[in-house]
């Protein structure tokens, strides 16, 4: 008789996806690498094809894409239990370390050194931010199509003020219904490999992916209820500054399609013009922070969270409505992959589909490519004046207001980064340490 294939073992799956979320560092792109190479290379535990395919649809999901995707790959080897875990444990590190970094900032961001060694961070981010654009362009952009859709994607935005989600949505459409057109963009295609483990199971077991879509969609509306029924508590109950982060947020939780990079402009803009909560240059110290922590960069919504809580009612507060921010953040996350990731599974081989996936993945150029200019701007440029042209409606820089330190900053992250290839952990500290350098000697 041959040998039964089975899976790993919870506790060994449990082990990796520890390991992955302790060093999930990079941002989106270095965690998909990361995950690829321990999940589909080294234990070659899923195909590179199903991996891609998964991937393709968490890029076309609110939220982060790479916690989505781990939350896939444990669900499809171990079912809710391994979505859980996986999930779980790819956000929590970054979580803790995020918390810590949200409570020195708060409590000690005006000291000199303290605001001059965020000031350095702040100026590395925005090379970060460009950094991630190249790189999901080279990735993304390999049609002519492609081109067209992620300029029209930035114009929409950047010029006329389109809403994420109609972007995304209209993007998807079009891939959708042109599918030849986008067939070679997206994520890239599989590559050729032994087969993988999950494919010898579900060979011997036909019936594993009923039993496991079952499970995941009882799961999937208990996320469901577990995300929705504290926020109506919270505003039912009247609860100041935590109803509006548990409403906020929650929104934020089913329009950050394209994750921290694409959204953050609006996040930015709600939360520092609309409630008051923090100023442009603390959100932008916020994704500087989150860039130095494992786990998704969407826990920058953390940091503005706990801003808004610590303003309202010092340090216990903030904690408080950061752990609130966390919650309505990411289980969402949850709902979205137990209840799609059966019916995505079953679409494996629809060409169609793929197209409008890969479509979407096009148009996020254009979203990045969009943060990018309103991260400039406001680094770069003390003053940054509103233009209306019409329908037309974008932001200008005062050349006069150009911050010549700042930009200094940028130029030395840009050639950590670039040129010298010394590593993201490398470059914020590089620029940190100038930036307090430079801070104190001009001060």
């Amino acid at each position: 008789m041959p040998t039964p294939v089975v899976m790993p073992t919870f506790g060994e799956a449990l082990r990796v996806w520890l390991k992955i979320g302790l060093l999930s560092f990079g941002g989106p792109a270095g965690q998909i690498a990361l995950l690829h190479r321990e999940v589909v290379d080294d234990r070659r535990w899923v195909s590179d094809a199903r991996f891609l395919h998964a991937l393709n649809f968490c890029t076309l999901l609110p939220g982060p894409e790479a916690q989505q995707l781990a939350t896939y790959l444990g669900w499809l080897m171990h079912g809710v239990r391994g979505g859980i875990a996986a999930g779980v444990l790819f956000v929590l590190p970054g979580m803790a370390v995020m918390l810590g970094l949200s409570v020195l900032y708060a409590t000690l961001g005006t000291v000199p050194v303290v605001a001059a060694l965020f000031f350095g961070l702040k100026c590395a981010v925005l090379v970060l931010v460009v950094e991630a654009l190249l790189r999901v362009a080279r990735r993304a952009l390999k049609t002519r199509a492609a081109w067209a859709l992620a300029a029209a994607a930035f114009v929409a935005l950047y010029v006329f003020g389109v809403a994420f989600p109609i972007v995304v949505l209209g993007a998807a459409l079009i891939g959708y219904f042109a599918a030849g057109a986008f067939r070679g963009g997206g994520h890239g295609t599989a590559k050729d490999g032994p087969p993988a483990l999950l494919d010898a199971v579900l060979a011997s077991d036909p019936g594993r992916p009923a039993r496991f879509a079952a499970r995941a969609w009882r799961a999937g509306w208990v996320a469901v209820a577990l995300w929705l029924l504290p926020v109506a508590a919270l505003m039912l109950a009247g609860a100041g500054v935590f109803a509006d982060i548990a409403w906020f947020f929650s929104k934020m939780a089913v329009v950050t399609v394209g994750g921290a990079y694409a959204v953050l402009a609006y996040v930015a803009q709600e939360a520092v013009a609309g409630y008051g909560w923090l100023t442009p240059h603390q959100m932008l110290v916020g994704l500087g922070l989150a860039e130095t922590t494992p786990g998704p960069l969407i826990l920058v919504l953390q940091f503005v969270g706990f801003l808004a809580g610590f303003g309202q009612g010092g340090l216990v507060w903030g904690v408080a409505a950061a752990v609130l921010t966390v919650w309505v953040t990411f289980a969402p996350c949850f709902a979205f992959i137990f209840l799609g990731a059966p019916y995505v599974e079953r679409l494996h081989a629809n060409r169609a589909l793929t197209s409008a996936l890969a479509a979407v993945t096009a148009a996020v150029v254009g979203v990045i490519a969009n943060l990018a200019l309103w991260f400039g701007l406001r680094v770069l440029f003390a003053d940054v004046r509103r233009l209306e042209l019409g329908p037309a409606t974008f932001d200008m820089p005062v050349l006069g207001s150009l911050d010549l330190l700042a930009f200094a900053l940028a130029a030395l992250a840009a050639l950590c980064l670039f040129q010298l290839k010394i590593g993201l952990l490398w470059t914020l500290g590089v620029t940190a340490a100038a930036g307090l350098v430079l801070k104190l000697a001009f001060a």
